[in-house]
Formats: structure tokens, C-alpha cells, sequence
């Protein structure tokens, strides 16, 4: 037979799990300095208009 399981204290575990996944992405998005936050900025920037710039157009034979 399988082992009993508290419904309440199964979704209350589940919760807290989904929290603490929560924190994690927040500490890693929110818990950066100024400096960090400009810099992945600018290598977004850098990324985007390199393939903006590789970008075939579709008029072109």
C-alpha cells in the first residue's frame, strides 16, 4: 500500500517551493548593480543590431 500524504502540508510544501524558485529569478534580476544592469543592456543592444545588420531582405534575388 503507499504512504499516506497530508494534502495540506503536500501543497503547502509546493508552495513554498514555487516561492522560493520565485526569489531565486527575482535575486538574480533585481540584485544587480547599475554597472551590470548597463552593461547586459548594451550586449543586448550589440546582439540585436548584429543581426538586424545580417538580416537578408526578402525583395533581393
Amino acid at each position: 500500500m503507499g504512504e499516506i500524504v497530508n494534502l495540506r502540508q503536500a501543497r503547502k510544501q509546493r508552495d513554498r517551493r514555487e516561492k522560493e524558485r520565485q526569489a531565486e529569478e527575482n535575486r538574480a534580476s533585481f540584485g544587480r548593480s547599475k554597472a551590470e544592469k548597463h552593461l547586459t543592456e548594451a550586449e543586448k543592444r550589440l546582439a540585436d543590431s548584429k543581426l538586424d545588420g545580417n538580416r537578408r531582405d526578402p525583395d533581393e534575388p
